[in-house]
């Protein structure tokens, strides 16, 4: 072969070559494919408590209780007709002090009676009050003061139960009440420990004898 056939023949096979690649036999390179990543899901939020509901507060009324205890009070001395009563509670007393009371005027030795049941907390003898009796109440909130007294009724002993219209005691002009002025000294007041019985809140009892 002379080196005109092996140019020729050099040729042919670059030529041979070109076809043979541009009919695409070389693999290409493979295409990755971007597979998109789901975002991460977020928690779930936490439920959110509702907040609690305010509860009214629980603050005693104490003239309705008071009310609702002794809607059957009856006018601790016999024979006082509601029309008799005066109302002292907010009189004014020596020392600046006010009378948290009513004064019920009756003949000396009237009979003094049971304003509602109970019990005889304490027969006490008293500088300002004379011969006195602090009752309990039969829902043991309650005390009934009875002042001024003549002397009690026979048989009267501390812890006795009394039922309404009992009579206790009669009345007097003992204690700081004044010769001659005779009176019952009536007062109520609202007990948190029936054992203090001489503690409590006064409550006005005119207007639940005057009715």
């Amino acid at each position: 072969m002379n080196r005109l056939q092996l140019l020729f023949f050099v040729l042919l096979l670059g030529f041979v070559a070109v076809l043979w690649l541009g009919t695409g036999h070389v693999s290409s390179p493979a295409v990755v494919e971007t597979v998109p990543v789901p975002a991460p899901v977020e928690s779930a939020t936490p439920e959110v408590q509702p907040s609690p509901v305010a509860q009214p507060s629980v603050t005693q009324t104490t003239q309705t209780a008071q009310i609702a205890h002794t809607g059957s009070l009856i006018i601790p001395v016999a024979g006082i007709r509601p029309d008799q009563l005066t109302d002292t509670f907010s009189a004014a007393r020596a020392e600046g002090r006010t009378h948290d009371a009513i004064d019920i005027i009756a003949p000396a030795d009237t009979p003094v009676l049971a304003a509602a049941d109970g019990q005889i907390q304490k027969l006490f003898q008293s500088e300002r009050g004379g011969t006195t009796i602090y009752q309990l109440s039969a829902d043991q909130k309650l005390i009934f003061y009875y002042a001024h007294l003549a002397r009690y009724a026979d048989g009267l002993t501390e812890g006795k139960q009394v039922r309404q219209g009992d009579v206790i005691a009669y009345v007097g002009d003992t204690g700081n009440a004044g010769p001659g002025n005779y009176h019952l000294h009536f007062s109520i007041a609202i007990v948190s420990d029936p054992k203090r019985y001489w503690e409590g809140t006064n409550i006005n009892p005119y207007p639940l004898l005057h009715k």
